[in-house]
Parts: C-alpha cells; sequence; structure tokens
C-alpha cells in the first residue's frame, strides 16, 4: 500500500511517499518559509538524485499542489491519485480526540473548534484533509494526533492549579505536542544506547519548539501545555506568558481580547524579540552583533533549559539528552548555549564537534557520563507505520 504522509508545520510542509508494510520511501520532500519570501521545494524521487528549486508558496494548499507536480507521472511513485491507499497527517489538536483516528467530518470539525489552540496548523491541516480529499476521495484519510504520545504522563503533570470543573469540563489540562518527534527520539535512543533504562530529555527545536521528559521509553510530559502556543519561545509565538499581560495590553490598547491572542500567535516569540522568525536569520544577525537577535538566541537557549533543569528533577538525573528538529539539528550556538555549563550533571560537550556538525550525529566528549544525540527525526515514518496499523489492526 502506498501512503502519503502530510507533515504540515506553521510555515513548512514536509511529505513522504511510503510502501508499506515494508517502509520504503519512493518519494519525499519539504518546503519551508511557507507564507513568506524564498520558499524552497527540496524532493527526491526514490534513490535519485535531490532536485531543488525556488517556488511561490503563498500557502500549505499551494505547497501540497507543488508537491503532487512532483509525484504523478510516469516514472514517478504514483501513476495517479487513485494509486494512493491513504494519508496519514500529523494533525495536532482536535476536542476530546487523542490517538489515531479516521479523519471524518466529526473529528475535522472538532479540529476546527480549536483553531484558536492551535491557529497556526490546524486551519492548514484542516485545509490539507480536505484538499486531499476531493483530490483522493478513495484513500482514507488517517489523522495521527501528536497529543497521544504524552498521554501516559502522571496527572500532577497534566493538570493546571485552576478549578478542577475545568478539567472536567472543559479539558483544560497540559496536552504536549510534538509526539511523533518525541517517539521517534524515544525509539532511537533506545536502539542507539542498547537498552530502554534511560531517563532522556528530546529537545525538538525548529519553528515550533519543545521539550519531552522520556524515562524508560514513556513520556513524563511535554513543555507544551493545553495549545502549541506556550512553552519555550517560538518562531512567533510567544511560548509561557502570564495571562494577567492579556488583560493589561487589552486595556491599554483598546483592543479585543482576540486581538491580543492573535498578536501572542504571530508577532511573539523570537519575532516578537528581534524582528525576525527564522533562526538561519537570527544567528546571521547576531554574529554581525545585531543585540536584539543575540538577544532572542539567549532567551530561547535559557528557557529550554529552564525546562531541561526541570525534567532532570523529575526523573532524578539523567542519562540522554538529545535534540532534533531544524535549530537542533543545525544551530550549534543554541546546542552549545543550552549545554553550557552543565558539567556537574555530568554533561560535557565536545565543542569542536558540536560547530562542525550539521545532521545527526553525537555531542558527547569522551569523559561524559550524558550521552548528547543530534537526531534526524523521522515524524513521516512514524505517522505511516501508525496509518498502517490502523487500517490493518490485525497486523499490528
Amino acid at each position: 500500500m502506498k501512503i502519503l504522509v502530510a507533515n504540515l508545520g506553521s510555515t513548512s510542509f514536509k511529505y513522504k511517499v511510503f510502501d508499506m508494510p515494508r517502509g520504503q520511501v519512493l518519494a519525499r520532500g519539504g518546503m519551508d518559509r511557507i507564507g513568506g519570501q524564498g520558499s524552497v521545494h527540496t524532493w527526491r524521487l526514490g534513490d535519485g538524485p535531490e532536485t531543488r528549486q525556488e517556488v511561490a508558496l503563498p500557502d500549505h494548499a499551494a505547497a501540497i499542489d507543488e508537491a503532487l507536480q512532483r509525484l504523478i507521472g510516469p516514472d514517478r511513485p504514483l501513476t495517479a491519485l487513485d494509486d494512493l491507499g491513504a494519508v496519514g497527517f500529523k494533525t495536532v489538536h482536535a476536542r476530546g480526540i487523542s490517538g489515531v483516528v479516521a479523519l471524518d467530518e466529526d473529528v475535522i470539525g472538532r479540529m476546527v473548534e480549536y483553531y484558536p489552540l492551535a491557529p497556526a496548523h490546524n486551519p492548514a491541516y484542516v485545509a490539507a484533509i480536505r484538499q486531499f480529499a476531493k483530490a483522493a476521495p478513495a484513500a482514507p484519510r488517517v489523522g495521527c494526533f501528536e497529543s497521544a504520545f504524552h498521554g501516559q504522563a502522571p496527572l500532577r503533570r497534566q493538570l493546571y492549579a485552576v478549578p478542577y470543573d475545568w478539567y472536567e469540563r472543559y479539558g483544560v489540562r497540559r496536552y504536549g505536542f510534538h509526539g511523533a518527534s518525541h517517539r521517534y527520539a524515544a525509539e532511537k535512543v533506545i536502539e542507539l544506547e542498547g537498552t530502554r533504562e534511560l531517563r532522556h530529555v528530546n529537545c525538538h527545536l525548529g519553528g515550533s519548539s519543545s521539550l519531552c521528559a522520556v524515562r524508560h521509553g514513556v513520556s513524563l510530559g511535554a513543555s507544551h501545555g493545553l495549545s502549541p502556543q506556550s512553552g519555550v519561545p517560538q518562531n512567533n509565538r510567544v511560548g509561557d506568558l502570564d495571562p494577567y499581560a492579556l488583560d493589561l495590553v487589552v486595556r491599554r490598547e483598546g483592543i479585543t481580547f482576540e486581538a491580543a491572542l492573535e498578536v501572542c500567535a504571530s508577532q511573539g516569540g523570537l519575532l516578537g524579540i528581534c524582528g525576525r522568525n527564522d533562526m538561519r536569520d537570527i544567528e546571521d544577525a547576531a554574529v554581525a552583533g545585531d543585540e536584539r537577535c543575540q538577544l532572542a538566541v539567549a532567551m530561547l537557549s535559557t528557557a529550554v533549559r529552564d525546562y531541561l533543569g526541570a525534567y532532570v528533577v523529575e526523573m532524578g538525573g539523567l542519562d540522554v539528552i538529545s535534540f532534533t528538529g531544524g535549530i537542533g539539528e543545525n544551530s550549534s550556538i543554541v546546542r552549545g548555549q543550552v549545554l553550557a555549563g552543565l558539567e556537574f550533571l555530568g554533561v560535557s560537550l565536545d565543542a569542536a564537534r558540536n560547530e562542525a556538525l550539521r545532521g545527526e550525529g553525537t555531542l558527547h566528549a569522551a569523559d561524559s557520563r550524558v550521552r548528547i544525540h543530534v537526531l534526524k527525526t523521522d515524524e513521516e515514518l512514524v505517522v505511516a507505520k501508525q496509518t498502517w496499523e490502523f487500517l490493518h489492526p490485525a497486523s499490528a
């Protein structure tokens, strides 16, 4: 069965076509800076060469159309969209939904209800689901919700200190997201280390960022809360914020509460601090002496360290730190700031290796008790497996 996995980030679209259950990748591609300037589509068919082309991508719908143009035709993975056995989505949030589900109108409606909680992702995913429903109606659409990996976290780590009936009636709690990336990192580290008996923190750092505490392969919780807007500062999302700040701004600016939330979701984070929301641009400016870009990098690194420290206490120690996501894979500056001065935890960074590494590898020095891995997370493979198992429960 050919399964296309759609992975939509706030400003990115990655996709892979798998031959399942073998897990063979028939095609892969990715686009970034969607909705901005300088969008690039990089794709590869099978084992062929990688092709890179600048494209105009005003929104995710344009990105999907661009991808399908490269996938369909002679000597390509699909002769027609009817060849698709299913489309798997790395869905984010929906009222009362977790795990792996068929994306019917009820689930889509629940995703729409949660637009205010995931404004950067849910509208894009709903549009993509409906776009594929029209283009390939025979292919089942399966949602693999990101919160599911964190479902075994202890209740004391899931709840906010709000009236308990808010949790019971409205589901107000910490959900945690980036489940596919954190699940992949958890499983990959177990494979690399040869044991499940690990206290592991995965730092998924990219346009959207979060940390996850993993003990013995099980999530104890992640830095995102009720929505993907919380946790560490992100590209244009504020992260953790005292809610009374919104009341202050609403009254002083004379704007609505909804308008203030929109600012938090689209003009906050790294963008709010330094006027840029892509770490590559921020680091270039920081190196050139831009003090606010230097501040933005330091604020992200400090927030990551805060959560890292909390998770070390939760697990009673630390065996492994891993980095995933575009920033985690490629930013030696952020990694270096996050890991600086942690020798008291048994963390010893090989500075030269950190500076040179791009992509997968290890960063720990020979005398480091804590191992440090940089992983090229394969969220699409996780979603392809979940989609296949959902459609073929007897083989799971």
